[in-house]
């Protein structure tokens, strides 16, 4: 996380926040897509898009090195998301089961 000289305004929660809450409000995947692509870097959309990519596949059980040699994904970014996976908050398992309901092609859920 970055260092910041000055306090801003806005705490860091409340900012969290207002950000989750703009990304509910969001009406598709299209308006989803606009929205993330304005808010983030290629670089920092490329990170996000390998890791989501990678989801159905831990979730299969599917071994590292087969899911690098399938996505071109790091062995390290794969092992990032299997951890956040199985000790995170839950966010990566949340949104494979609603994609999984929601008929997402490549997302399932754990059962």
């Amino acid at each position: 996380m970055k260092r910041r000289s000055l306090d801003p305004e806005t705490p860091d929660e409340s900012a969290e926040l207002s950000l989750c809450e703009a990304l509910l409000s969001l009406k598709n995947a299209n308006e989803m897509a606009a929205f993330l692509r304005d808010l983030c870097t290629p670089a920092e959309m490329e990170v996000l898009v390998d890791r989501w990519r990678v989801v159905p596949y831990l979730l299969d059980g599917v071994a590292y090195r087969e899911i690098h040699e399938r996505t071109a994904v790091s062995i390290t970014t794969i092992g990032r998301v299997a951890r956040y996976l199985n000790q995170g908050n839950g966010g990566y398992l949340a949104a494979a089961a609603h994609a999984s309901r929601r008929g997402v092609p490549g997302k399932k859920a754990r059962a």
